[in-house]
């Protein structure tokens, strides 16, 4: 066999560039897995969609490339048995779970601000300011008075407080709520001003919280 006697490419290509490396190739083909990226000695290599982006889709995210655009990727894997290459793009940056567990930005419990994106009938979409993660309040977790778990209430670029009730690196998931954070602050005011028991409403407990909290500031 003539190939016999010839370099492997995929192996070539696997000593030119390690994984972890960095490459550039334009994209061949999208299909229903993912895109196929032209590389060096007419060889093509794969990004699968989970590979894409870390906070969208990959269904949706394929949309934003076309055939014959240039793209940089990371390389993840060579096979030169299975004549198989793949390729991230999603690892050009960094995971943005990672960066907010280990900067402990977002931990369950925690108290931030987030910036409304959408709204929709079932709440809203909204984004953890200063970070790229993305979550959606649910109708419920709008405000813990029923009257006010409406999504109209609310506009597109505002930015609320609320407080992180879960955050799942393995699932990729944190969720966030106002209704939590509400009455978090409706607890700790009872206990510093009083309790109504003590024959102060409620009303008075927690007017006596938001006048300390202003003199603090």
């Amino acid at each position: 066999g003539l190939k016999q006697v010839m370099d492997n490419p995929w192996e070539a290509f696997l000593e030119q560039n390690p994984p972890g490396a960095q490459v550039e190739g334009e994209v061949k083909n999208k299909t229903e897995f993912g895109l196929f990226i032209g590389l060096d000695n007419d060889i093509d290599g794969m990004v699968h969609l989970s590979d894409l982006a870390w906070n969208r889709p990959g269904e949706e995210v394929i949309d934003d490339y076309n055939k014959g655009e240039m793209v940089k990727a990371v390389e993840l894997e060579v096979d030169p048995e299975t004549e198989r290459i793949s390729l991230g793009i999603k690892q050009l940056g960094s995971d943005p779970f990672t960066d907010a567990a280990e900067g402990a930005e977002v931990k369950r419990g925690a108290v931030g601000s987030v910036e409304v994106k959408e709204v929709k009938e079932a709440g809203l979409e909204v984004q953890i300011v200063d970070t790229e993660l993305s979550a959606f309040i649910r109708r419920s977790d709008l405000a813990r008075d029923r009257n006010d778990q409406r999504p109209d209430r609310f506009s597109v670029g505002q930015k609320l407080d609320a407080r992180v009730t879960q955050f799942d690196r393995k699932a990729r998931r944190v969720s966030v709520s106002i209704k939590a954070l509400e009455i978090a602050e409706e607890k700790e005011a009872v206990e510093q001003y009083g309790s109504s028991d003590s024959g102060a409403s409620l009303g008075d407990i927690l007017g006596a919280a938001l006048r300390a909290r202003g003199d603090k500031q």
